[in-house]
């Protein structure tokens, strides 16, 4: 039956594009059609994003993930512009006659260019297309901020973007506009990546020698994602230097990285491989106390192409990563992600690009307890195939559809005893099993010189699988309301019924509308809008602000459902003086539907029945972000600002219910009123750079005790309405200074030292606040937890 649904939804996506071709080719026979891959001259690595434009025929096109580019034009003589960050512009006339393959070869600007100058297109506002809520960080802009422990940091460099925060410092995970880190959708080379984050939110999962491009969806997100209901976060690795070989790392005080890449057949194919470890704990064992203890990370980048011939393309990709804690030989701890992913780029004609890949994630959570005498593993898989076609039916026409299913197993824990003496007997939490396919068509088309609309549909669909068994409640209900105590409590079950292997349990489908149009008021201003909605099936089963690893995944069912996300963002973007600044101010509003709140007293860890703990709410977002930029000269940078608001609500089912807060809205733990985020970059020659930022942000929602009562002598604090608190005011001031000797210039080994000092001013920031009476004097008293001062730091970083 589900064989049978999603060969009728693409079979109707097929006649789509088909009638859509087939008219388009009737208006479009008097151009030809131009197209081609655009690299970087030194390593032939494809370039995403590089802008193609005609100033006199004022159209345009960019590449897609892998370089390439399609769009039609009136033959003869035409002026071309190429331009991509950091690269040298390509300005000529070209002659074309008949449709042809135009390959372009771009050159970074500081190998020919005597005087240095920053130019940063990538920053400008984007005027032409109607695509908004989406920033763009290029690798070099992420290495130049400072960053605490002198690691280059991707996660916590898109927390200097408008609407973007985190729990405070040591959390792991993002927030955007207002959601949940769960909520977020993180992919490295198409593969999802589950937990983000090393050492608990020190460091992110992403070794920056190894990735290419990274853009952030806060809104208008189109249609080919789906399956999370706050934001996506798409990341590409490189794809190697298919011209020569080369090796680049870094050395700091806690962390080193070393990458290497190369061709395996010269302009063919390529191979890159990265490794990077963390060696701290390896001053743990200069203490005869810690010797030991261990806590270290490690990961592993790699990738391989292969350029079979100019229309098809074969790449191999992959990721692995540990996190590994371990106390006195009683304690370990171990977790982190894997990935792999097989692509196939096949391109049909000249206006029809393919990509089929074929994918694996896993994130695996170990803990092993030798002191109480048993191991504990958790975790998800999942299997992912996609194949997703882009369709360049003309220069004012293009389309996007595709089709993907993604099978889930779900481990929410295995334990076991460690040893034939412990007295812990071997469970297994009932694993889960889900699939979710899904089928999407989007189109960008532009209507006139003044009117841009991309729209788009995806239908999802969700299965809740067997092998499983089932409890059944009362009313079907498995969390009940006790008027007496005015609390909610687990019901209990009046009985169970089990699900054989693939025997569907629940299913929901839900189509997802997106829709994003820009007005162009001129070549400089413009004003767009937007509307998407986003289905999420999965649910982290966590109450704390900022995700842990021991936090676990699991899918909706018959008691828990998806969470549904609409959203709507109207924004006005302007260029100056050429694009040298430029400003983006959008406002926004988000409502989400089943939103998992915790009942209290919540146990989440090992319960085999977590719907008798939680209960469906909703949750709601708005507000204001503005992004002022300076894209070019020595000194460039921006300065975002968000005014916004996150709340929760979880009524009462039943007018004798009284909800969570008493059925009110309440901040949600991702609630930050102001964010204001400056970040700057000065160049001031070719020896030194320097880089600077500062973060200011209203304090996270906390609940504080409001009073207490005695019981056998012991005083016990009562907590109030949730979240009705605030921690302190966060901020902090950093600032970087690196260092490129001039001897560089002639050799082949080329190096950098980076300085830097993360919370210049030593800011002890709250990351949280516990309350306790003083044994001393008996007098109640409030403890500020802080985990970083001041942080100086030093790295090396190397090329040859």
């Amino acid at each position: 039956m589900i064989t049978k649904k999603i060969s009728f939804l693409f079979s109707a996506l097929l006649i789509c594009f088909h009638f859509f071709g087939q008219n388009d080719t009737e208006s479009v026979k008097q151009k030809i059609t131009l197209s081609g891959i655009i690299t970087d001259s030194k390593n032939n690595e494809t370039l995403i994003g590089v802008s193609i434009y005609f100033p006199e025929l004022k159209i345009g096109t960019t590449t897609n993930e892998y370089g390439f580019y399609s769009i039609s034009i009136p033959s003869g003589t035409q002026k071309i512009n190429i331009s991509y960050i950091g690269y040298q512009n390509i300005t000529k006339d070209i002659i074309i006659t008949k449709s042809n393959k135009l390959n372009w070869a771009l050159t970074e600007n500081s190998e020919q260019l005597e005087e240095v100058v920053i130019t940063n297109n990538q920053g400008r506002a984007n005027i032409r297309t109607p695509e908004m809520s989406v920033n763009k960080l290029s690798i070099s802009s992420i290495k130049k901020m400072p960053v605490v422990l002198g690691e280059v940091d991707v996660i916590k460099s898109i927390l200097l973007l408008p609407g973007v925060t985190n729990a405070g410092e040591g959390a792991s995970g993002f927030n955007v506009r207002g959601g949940g880190a769960d909520q977020n959708l993180i992919l490295l080379d198409e593969a999802t990546i589950y937990n983000s984050s090393h050492v608990f939110g020190f460091f992110s999962v992403f070794n920056p020698d190894a990735i290419k491009d990274l853009k952030l969806y806060k809104g208008g997100i189109p249609a080919r994602f789906g399956g999370r209901a706050s934001s996506v976060l798409d990341i590409y690795q490189k794809d190697g230097n298919s011209k020569d070989f080369h090796v680049n790392g870094g050395i700091g005080l806690i962390s080193s990285r070393i990458l290497a890449e190369g061709p395996i057949v010269k302009d063919k194919g390529s191979f890159l491989i990265g490794g990077r470890s963390s060696y701290a704990h390896l001053f743990l064992k200069l203490s005869e106390d810690q010797k030991n203890n261990s806590a270290y990370f490690y990961d592993l980048n790699t990738k391989l192409n292969f350029k079979i011939n100019d229309n098809n393309n074969l790449y191999l990709s992959g990721y692995f990563g540990r996190d590994v804690f371990a106390i006195n030989k009683s304690f370990s701890n171990t977790y982190g992600n894997t990935t792999l992913n097989l692509r196939w780029n096949h391109l049909y004609s000249d206006k029809l690009f393919s990509n089929l890949s074929l994918i694996y994630s896993d994130y695996y959570y170990g803990l092993d307890l030798d002191f109480v005498g048993f191991n504990w593993k958790s975790g998800i898989k999942n299997y992912n195939i996609k194949y997703d076609f882009k369709n360049y039916i003309s220069d004012d026409f293009k389309l996007n559809y595709g089709i993907n299913g993604i099978y889930y197993e779900f481990n929410p824990g295995t334990i076991k005893p460690s040893s034939p003496e412990s007295g812990i007997n071997a469970d297994q939490l009932d694993k889960k099993y889900a699939f979710e396919p899904a089928v999407y068509i989007e189109a960008e088309n532009k209507l006139n010189n003044k009117f841009s609309v991309a729209y788009g549909l995806r239908y999802s669909l969700f299965y809740r699988l067997g092998n499983s068994t089932i409890n059944l409640y009362e009313n079907n209900n498995p969390v009940v309301f006790n008027p007496d105590f005015q609390i909610y409590e687990k019901a209990t079950p009046t009985g169970s019924k089990f699900y054989g292997k693939n025997k569907t349990i629940q299913s929901y489908n839900y189509l997802e509308p997106r829709m994003s149009i820009s007005y162009q008021i001129n070549d400089n201003e413009a004003v767009k809008t937007s509307y998407n909605r986003m289905v999420q099936y999965l649910q982290l089963v966590s109450n704390t602000s900022s995700p842990t690893p021991l936090d676990v995944w699991m899918p909706s069912d018959n008691y828990i459902k998806p969470q549904i996300a609409d959203q709507v963002a109207i924004g006005y973007f302007k260029n100056i003086k050429n694009g040298d600044y430029s400003i983006e101010i959008e406002s926004f509003y988000k409502k989400i539907q089943n939103r998992l709140d915790y009942i209290d007293g919540a146990i989440l860890i090992a319960n085999k029945a977590i719907e008798q703990v939680v209960l469906n709410g909703k949750m709601r977002s708005y507000g204001l972000e503005l992004m002022f930029k300076k894209n070019e000269g020595r000194l460039n940078g921006w300065l975002s600002y968000t005014l916004s608001l996150s709340e929760q609500q979880t009524p009462g089912r039943t007018p004798e219910e009284i909800g969570i807060n008493y059925g009110k809205w309440y901040s949600s733990a991702y609630d930050k009123t102001h964010n204001l985020a400056i970040t700057t970059a000065y160049h001031l020659n070719e020896k030194w750079d320097f880089g600077a930022n500062f973060i200011l942000q209203s304090g996270q929602p906390a609940t504080y005790p409001d009073g207490k009562y005695n019981y056998a002598g012991v005083d016990v604090p009562n907590y109030g309405f949730r979240n009705r608190n605030r921690l302190p005011a966060y901020h902090h001031l950093d600032i970087s200074a690196t260092l490129t000797p001039y001897k560089n210039k002639n050799r082949n080994w080329k190096g950098e030292w980076v300085f830097s000092i993360y919370n210049l001013y030593n800011r002890q920031n709250a990351a949280s606040m516990t309350f306790r009476q003083n044994t001393d004097t008996g007098i109640n008293e409030a403890v500020k937890t802080s985990i970083f001062g001041i942080v100086p730091a030093v790295s090396y970083n190397f090329k040859f």
